[in-house]
């Protein structure tokens, strides 16, 4: 990502309540996340968590596979303020911004939950990741927010009204594209969430049908690894 493409921010949702709502309503889907991951004893890795807003997905991943260290990082400076105070005694590290010099061959594991579809430039983040990672280390991306999800017309407008960030449109070709240019071998699966769905009547999804399909068919888990 070009220095001057994605400025620091205060919170992601204009709504700074929202925050906290979403971190909630992602709990379920960040614990099946980690039942997906490959890599099942994380006790000597390193992990980074690209977009952590306020790290919850991060403490997750270690009361459930504990890691030895970790680093959160994200442009919204309030969310990761927040992320410090809620880590307590983990091994986690946050760092504001959105780039990652200075952590070259560093990661052994990195996850990035709901981001990607936000990077303006997805072919320097690919590389940027890429380089943080150490040789057959590996990237779990996801996200349900791309071109092919028939909701994305209605949805990068609510994006754009509800959020402090710029929309990008990608498809899910796209997003495989760039990962294997920047030398990723390059596998998906829907994530295909099996627990109970809450009806919320949001305006994301006001249709309960389309929530179903969603976080079962059109949510996409991306597993990349460093050649």
């Amino acid at each position: 990502m070009a220095e001057d493409a994605q400025k620091n921010i205060g919170t992601w949702y204009i709504d700074p309540d929202a925050e906290d709502r979403m971190a909630d309503g992602h709990a379920p889907i960040w614990r099946h996340l980690i039942g997906l991951i490959l890599e099942r004893d994380l006790t000597d890795k390193s992990v980074l968590d690209f977009g952590c807003n306020q790290g919850g997905l991060l403490r997750h991943l270690y009361a459930i596979r504990p890691f030895r260290k970790a680093l959160g990082i994200d442009i919204a400076e309030t969310s990761i303020a927040k992320a410090e105070t809620l880590k307590g005694n983990l091994p986690i590290q946050h760092q504001v911004g959105g780039r990652l010099e200075g952590w070259a061959e560093e990661f052994d594991l990195a996850i990035s939950h709901e981001v990607i579809y936000l990077v303006p430039d997805i072919d320097s983040h690919a590389s940027e990741i890429w380089r943080a990672l150490k040789p057959g280390g590996v990237y779990y991306a996801v996200t349900g927010c791309h071109t092919d999800n028939p909701l994305w017309p209605k949805w990068r407008e609510l994006v754009a009204n509800r959020t402090n960030t710029v929309v990008q449109d990608r498809s899910i070709t796209d997003y495989g594209r760039a990962f294997e240019k920047a030398g990723f071998d390059v596998s998906a699966r829907k994530l295909e969430y099996d627990g109970f769905i809450p009806f919320v009547a949001d305006g994301w999804t006001p249709d309960f049908a389309d929530a179903l399909n969603y976080y079962t068919q059109t949510k996409i888990v991306f597993r990349l690894v460093k050649r």
